[in-house]
């Protein structure tokens, strides 16, 4: 990642969505390239051209899903948010799975797209320099001692339940879908079954109010996201 402003690659093949948000992105600070195919975009990201990528799936030459898999398969970590129509969940799901960060869905706000930027780029830098320690609201995760409070009282975890919340304080702000969970914590084979009920013993132990959980957050159909740190 370069030290001056953020470099954001732009893909889609409509040329009003590129030059609108090349301006709205430019307001901001960013420094902006533009790509209108797969080919393109993926001459930039080797070329180290971007810090961060905003990829429509449905591209004219390549699958955006292959994108994202050429991407993360060549090595490169950084982040990558998808712009995907509201009726396209399956690959939505997907693109999660194969390595995109998080995603927004058309129609959109230029401001939910700009919040999904800071988040992926704080979870880039956690990934760049893990803090030992990890606070989000009254809770607080101790990751070397692997300890964990709420409202600095200490909670006692499963040792699963642990690995659980390790898994999300990991990709804090991130949605982590219900496969990647499963296959990180259970291996392949795993029921889905499973990660509810840990999620919802987590959720009794460390939420006040399980119900209306403020910690561990459900993406409905996709899977789960750790409230960020502050």
């Amino acid at each position: 990642m370069t030290g001056g402003p953020l470099r954001i690659l732009v893909v889609d093949d409509e040329p009003a969505i590129l030059r609108f948000l090349q301006a709205s992105l430019e307001s901001q600070g960013y420094t902006v390239a533009t790509a209108a195919n797969a080919r393109t975009a993926l001459d930039l990201v080797k070329r180290h051209a971007a810090d961060l990528v905003v990829l429509d799936l449905g591209l004219p030459d390549v699958d955006g899903l292959d994108v994202i898999r050429h991407i993360r398969e060549g090595g490169e970590t950084l982040p990558i948010i998808i712009l995907s129509s509201r009726e396209n969940e399956t690959a939505k799901v997907r693109a999660l799975d194969l390595g995109a960060d998080d995603y927004v869905t058309k129609p959109f706000g230029i401001d939910e797209l700009l919040a999904r930027i800071r988040t992926a780029q704080r979870h880039r830098l956690q990934q760049e320099g893990e803090k030992p320690l990890f606070h989000a609201g009254d809770l607080c995760v101790d990751l070397v001692r692997r300890v964990v409070t709420v409202r600095n009282e200490e909670v006692k975890l499963s040792p699963r339940e642990y690995e659980v919340l390790r898994l999300l304080v990991a990709h804090a702000g991130r949605v982590l879908t219900h496969d990647f969970i499963l296959r990180e914590i259970w291996g392949s084979n795993a029921d889905v079954q499973y990660l509810r009920i840990y999620i919802r013993a987590l959720r009794q132990k460390i939420e006040a109010d399980p119900a209306r959980p403020s910690h561990i957050l459900t993406v409905t159909g996709v899977g789960y996201r750790l409230r960020e740190p502050e």
